[in-house]
């Protein structure tokens, strides 16, 4: 089972990060400091119960959803689709590579 620090700053980086704002933005929503996001995304700081709620609410969850190892197939797919267009890119890249070269001949 994964240690519970590392399910909480996975999830508070990840919900920061959908929500597309920076720890800062975060820190300044929560009213906590910078450094302290940041060491919790880090797994050195582990926040009070307070903050916890703070930090839920700044990031528009529920508490508990902090704590989720859940790994949700909606995610799953984010990914997929990530590396299915990084593969798209590469391949067309290669490809109009390829035709210049030909091209230039």
């Amino acid at each position: 089972m994964a240690e519970i620090r590392a399910i909480l700053a996975e999830n508070i980086k990840k919900f920061r990060q959908k929500q597309r704002i920076t720890q800062s933005e975060l820190a300044e929503r929560a009213s906590i400091s910078v450094n302290f996001i940041g060491m919790i995304e880090q797994k050195r700081k582990f926040p009070a119960p307070e903050m916890l709620d703070r930090i839920a609410t700044a990031l528009k969850v529920e508490t508990p959803e902090l704590f989720s190892a859940y790994v949700s197939p909606v995610s799953e797919l984010e990914k997929l689709h990530k590396a299915i267009l990084a593969d798209l890119d590469r391949a067309i890249s290669a490809a109009v590579c390829k035709a210049i070269k030909k091209n230039c001949k």
